[in-house]
């Protein structure tokens, strides 16, 4: 592997966000760089422009990552557009500004796959951005995610800053929202095949067919790409971070059922939606720069499971 063009020792380093699942992932992985951490404290609100600048005015820092974010699945993306389009597009619009401002010396945005088209060509490239109509169900999400690499890219261009952006694919892990009303489909079967097997239900249900095609990254692996771009990347392209596999959300919940040890019934429900029929990166352009993800499908929700025993299995 070539050496880093960047270098995050002894550099003062701000993680948006790190309270969260990915936030609190890229926290561990910068602990064995040789970096400070430096954390803003939970009464400034990153949707305000003036919080944020005055923030930024009284602790210097050299790299921040954006990871901060409203998020949420179908259901809490179809149910609050509005907070999903305006949260996002003030939270990244106030980071990226006040970087700049401030002369912050990297800066990595954090995006989502669901800013492809519904029905880009698989597995999606980055060029396949803005060439079709998105998901409906999570569009003011995608489209303030869209929004924070335009801001990147414009930044580099206008002001010479080194700002990149990133674009995982479903991730999960320690720290995952299992609120069935807003997660996402990973930690919501996971709790469900757990409650289920507590409860000695006889079955499950899920959304739709079962036949979409989803790929899903551990957080840590996420967290490991970051560190890995900060080092090595700078250009304005955005950069997709995947793990290289899909699989149906029909075998993604056998999968977590097996894990948990629910062994009773699959069921459908095929009056909710299905959502995107397939979304599996192209990472072909991380893996040339010398990165690629370390921990299998099974292990990771093995992983994910514990950490949600040891947490909510209670609640």
């Amino acid at each position: 592997m070539n050496a880093p063009i960047f270098s995050l020792k002894d550099k003062r380093v701000y993680v948006a966000g790190d309270r969260g699942m990915v936030g609190s992932a890229v926290v561990r992985r910068l602990a064995r760089e040789g970096c400070t951490m430096v954390s803003a404290p939970r009464g400034v609100d990153l949707r305000e422009q003036a919080a944020v600048r005055a923030w930024f005015a009284a602790n210097p820092v050299d790299v921040v990552v954006v990871a901060a974010a409203k998020v949420g699945g179908i259901l809490a993306n179809d149910s609050y557009p509005a907070d999903f389009l305006y949260d996002n597009l003030m939270i990244e619009a106030n980071l990226i500004e006040a970087s700049r401002v401030a002369g912050v010396a990297k800066l990595l945005f954090l995006g989502s796959s669901c800013i492809y088209p519904k029905f880009a060509p698989q597995p999606i490239h980055e060029d396949a951005l803005l060439t079709g109509p998105l998901e409906p169900t999570n569009e003011w999400y995608a489209i303030a995610k869209i929004a924070g690499i335009k801001l990147c890219q414009a930044y580099r261009r206008q002001h010479g800053c080194d700002f990149i952006s990133a674009m995982p694919t479903n991730l999960y892990g320690p720290g995952d929202n299992f609120d069935l009303q807003s997660s996402h489909v990973m930690p919501a079967l996971i709790r469900k095949a757990h409650e289920a097997k507590t409860a000695g239900a006889e079955s499950i249900t899920i959304w739709g067919s079962g036949s979409p095609r989803r790929e899903f990254l551990h957080v840590d692996d996420l967290a490991d790409a970051c560190v890995f771009l900060l080092q090595h990347y700078s250009a304005e392209e955005h950069v997709n971070v995947g793990f290289g596999d899909d699989l149906t959300i029909a075998d993604l919940t056998a999968l977590v059922a097996d894990v948990v040890g629910f062994a009773g019934r699959i069921e459908k429900d095929a009056s909710k939606p299905d959502g995107t029929p397939r979304k599996l990166m192209d990472s072909a352009r991380l893996r040339s720069l010398g990165w690629a993800p370390r921990i299998p499908l099974r292990e990771g929700v093995a992983d994910a499971y514990a950490w949600f025993c040891a947490h909510h299995a209670n609640t």
